[in-house]
């Protein structure tokens, strides 16, 4: 009899409804939502100043935007002649912090034809600290250029540098020569007394001969 009510008691047991289990808050879960840290915001920017023009080129900037630590801005820019040209110095500032190292990806490009004016287009992208207040950026196109080919030298750029010495009173006289595979080759055949091989090299060959310097300054806001 015994065994009988033993029998009966854990048949009753068993059909006992189980508690549910406990829900567990997305927090106790540790990760189990979606979190996106605010440290690494995206913006896109509401007004850019318009079209710069500076030294017969315009400048403007399409698009600007931030995408986690890098702000970016989509540069075109008209094309003096068909050389490849491209941004050479640029900046970007933000509150008393102003950046001058940044990286450029082609976007697009079109030769000058027909006496229309040739286009490039890039987008020029600096990387900022999370924290960075970019209420107020300015992002400034200090100067375009195109470096020259070695004998470009003699075709292109000797008349305009050896202009360049003489007005500024400076003695170095530039010829050039051609070698015995017919390469031509600038070169400097007098320069004073005083002054160094290097140091004369320095002014013939600075870049100021193939850039054409701006600036072209556009304002945004990324907040």
């Amino acid at each position: 009899m015994k065994r009988w009510m033993l029998l009966v008691i854990l048949l009753l047991a068993g059909c006992a409804k189980m508690p549910a289990p406990p829900t567990l808050s997305p927090d106790y879960l540790g990760g189990a939502t979606p979190y996106i840290a605010p440290s690494y915001p995206t913006a896109a920017a509401q007004s850019i100043s318009p079209t710069q023009a500076a030294n017969g080129v315009n400048v403007v900037v399409n698009r600007a935007w931030q995408d986690g630590k890098q702000v970016n801005a989509d540069v075109c820019f008209t094309l003096p002649d068909d050389s490849d040209w491209s941004i050479w110095s640029a900046s970007l500032k933000y509150g008393d912090t102003s950046l001058t190292e940044f990286g450029t990806t082609l976007v697009s490009r079109q030769s000058p034809a027909n006496g229309q004016a040739g286009q490039r287009c890039d987008t020029i992208y600096f990387y900022v600290p999370p924290d960075a207040d970019l209420s107020n950026v300015i992002v400034t196109i200090d100067s375009i250029g195109a470096p020259p080919q070695q004998d470009d030298y003699c075709s292109v750029y000797m008349p305009k540098i050896q202009q360049a010495l003489l007005q500024r009173g400076i003695g170095i006289t530039l010829n050039c020569s051609t070698d015995a595979n017919g390469v031509a080759s600038m070169q400097i055949t007098d320069k004073p007394p005083d002054m160094t091989e290097q140091q004369a090299e320095d002014i013939v060959y600075s870049d100021e001969f193939y850039t054409i310097k701006g600036p072209w300054v556009f304002t945004f806001n990324l907040k």
